[in-house]
């Protein structure tokens, strides 16, 4: 007698498969990460912070090469550590011990680029000290403007449901701030980069919103 076997069910296939489907299911991607991850979360707030200092110290070419590197590198090492993290969960349905491991492994790599991250920018700091000195009005400017600029961030990364208006009024008044900070910016790629973290701050606050129950 024959045991029928019953077909696996098969994957549902993606609506489109093109050049512009792949940019769209990376970007979901990203936003699923910064949305649901807590340490994207952080990763994400300390980018901002890192645009508006970029932003206010008249850095060399090689030093806004470095922090705009390190702060790329430190995100994809957390989008892949997250990746691992769902793989392994997948394939794992109980507990193991390499499982464990390989988990540890992986937030390992993501915090030593984080430390290593930590002493480029203390050493850029230290070495750039006098003008930071002498660039006083700049840099409280800078301050006044980026510390409220960095707490709108941080309302849109909160996970604590909230009404969309008040994400909305947080990324209004974000891009407000910076737009105030840009006349004097020393550098427009670094607020091109805190633009940009603003942005994705906001698309995990609608992701959140669309999917509550994640």
């Amino acid at each position: 007698m024959t045991v029928p076997v019953t077909p696996r069910p098969q994957f549902p296939s993606r609506r489109s498969n093109g050049l512009f489907a792949s940019f769209g299911h990376a970007w979901a991607g990203l936003i699923h990460t910064v949305a649901w991850q807590r340490n994207m979360r952080i990763h994400l707030i300390s980018g901002v912070l890192v645009g508006l200092v970029g932003s206010g110290i008249p850095l060399g070419l090689a030093e806004k090469v470095t922090l705009i590197f390190c702060v790329l590198l430190i995100f994809f090492a957390e989008i892949l550590n997250s990746a691992l993290e769902q793989l392994v969960d997948l394939a794992v349905q109980q507990f193991d011990e390499k499982a464990r491991l390989t988990k540890d492994a992986a937030a390992a790599g993501v915090l030593v680029l984080a430390g290593g991250t930590v002493v480029i920018f203390a050493a850029i700091l230290i070495n750039y000290w006098e003008t930071v000195r002498t660039n006083t009005d700049a840099i409280f400017r800078q301050v006044a403007l980026g510390v409220p600029l960095a707490a709108c961030a941080t309302v849109l990364v909160l996970p604590q449901p909230r009404p969309a208006a008040v994400d909305a009024l947080a990324f209004l008044l974000s891009l407000g701030l910076l737009a105030l900070t840009a006349p004097t910016s020393a550098s427009l790629v670094f607020t091109a980069l805190t633009a940009a973290l603003l942005v994705i701050a906001a698309a995990a606050a609608r992701e959140r919103r669309r999917h509550p129950q994640h």
